[in-house]
């Protein structure tokens, strides 16, 4: 790698006009990637822990911008993809390729528009300090670039942040110097920029999924944060993962998605509609876990509750059972109906032939509750 050099930017005189310059110019649109996630001509840094899945996301969002696919039940702009991975191989991209096509139903031979860099085991640095300590653009970079303007692309993704930064992640001017140098080539392409990058300890016991400096949070337009999620400090299903909204300067904060891995891709369900919230479905969860808990325990005392309005009918009998935490009929009553439509329950006739009741039990296949 050559030594870094100066990026010499115009001067401020040829940045500069007046505000009155832009009356009868018609205001732009603003142009998202995916609508409230990832704006274009900016930079969006998804972040997650190894082994989260931020990698497969990603991929499956390329491959979803070049075969006009929905991610995660959203529209995403169509075009090129420039994908440089620093983490995945060639054989490790092709298997995750293979699945994701298979999921979304097109062939590997589709994807003539995913220019993809495999820059593992190679000098992938973008961006390295100089003796000044200066954050400046590389020999590799100027590669990404010339690719860039030739390809066309409309998403460039980088993975990884720390495959590709050769500077000092606490120190906010490299930090800031770096997201610049990314933002001034998503503008120039008129591409948004997805950059994939690990949280620090601290940001994940927090839940904000942020790592280093707090410049990299100020610098980015927009963060993502992809995660585990967690029910009373317990960990969640092991296939289930959250993407949050964690910084968003076009759109709302605090939204998220939940996902659930399945054949080698993350899925949301169609059904949910765009940007669900996760509260809502968690609170379910823990509501359903409530009443399978309580079903068990009966069921060990010998007590029947049935699924009839009455005196052992189940919602009724778990929301005054001091255990309940605080569910309520109404939403143990949704609960069982929820089991009752995922096959967990079923209704079984107990009792002698000429004087049998209805009792609610666990199904044979149990769900982990």
């Amino acid at each position: 790698m050559m030594a870094p050099e100066m990026d010499h930017s115009p001067g401020l005189s040829a940045l500069a006009f007046t505000a009155d310059s832009l009356a009868g110019e018609p205001v732009p649109r603003r142009v998202w990637h995916v609508e409230s996630l990832i704006p274009s001509r900016v930079v969006t840094l998804l972040q997650g822990d190894g082994g989260t899945g931020k990698s497969i996301l990603a991929l499956q969002l390329a491959v979803a911008t070049v075969t006009g696919q929905r991610w995660l039940s959203q529209d995403v702009r169509r075009g090129n993809v420039v994908y440089l991975s620093a983490e995945d191989d060639r054989s490790e991209l092709h298997r995750r390729l293979d699945a994701i096509c298979t999921d979304y139903g097109v062939d590997l031979g589709e994807l003539t528009g995913l220019k993809i860099l495999d820059v593992t085991g190679v000098d992938s640095v973008l961006g390295a300090a100089d003796r000044q300590g200066r954050l400046l653009p590389t020999d590799r970079w100027r590669e990404l670039e010339q690719i860039a303007r030739a390809w066309e692309p409309v998403l460039i993704v980088i993975d990884n942040l720390a495959d590709v930064f050769a500077g000092e992640e606490n120190s906010r001017p490299q930090a800031r110097q770096f997201i610049a140098q990314l933002q001034g080539c998503a503008a120039r392409q008129n591409a948004s920029l997805l950059l994939l990058g690990h949280p620090s300890l601290a940001g994940m016991a927090s839940g904000t999924g942020s790592s280093g400096s707090t410049a990299w949070n100020n610098s980015v337009r927009s963060r993502l944060y992809l995660e585990r999620p967690k029910i009373d400090g317990e960990a969640g299903p092991a296939d289930a993962r959250v993407l949050s909204v964690k910084k968003a300067n076009y759109s709302p904060t605090g939204l998220e998605l939940r996902l659930r891995w399945s054949a080698g891709v993350f899925k949301t369900d169609e059904d949910a509609g765009p940007l669900r919230g996760i509260d809502a479905e968690m609170a379910e969860l823990k509501i359903e876990q409530t009443f399978l808990r309580l079903l068990d325990e009966y069921e060990a005392q010998g007590r029947r509750v049935g699924d009839m309005p009455g005196s052992t009918y189940a919602p009724t009998v778990f929301s005054k059972d001091p255990s309940a935490n605080g569910a309520t009929r109404r939403g143990l009553e949704a609960a069982m109906n929820r089991l009752f439509a995922a096959g967990a329950i079923r209704v079984e006739m107990v009792g002698r032939a000429s004087k049998q009741a209805r009792k609610v039990a666990r199904s044979e296949q149990r769900s982990g509750g």
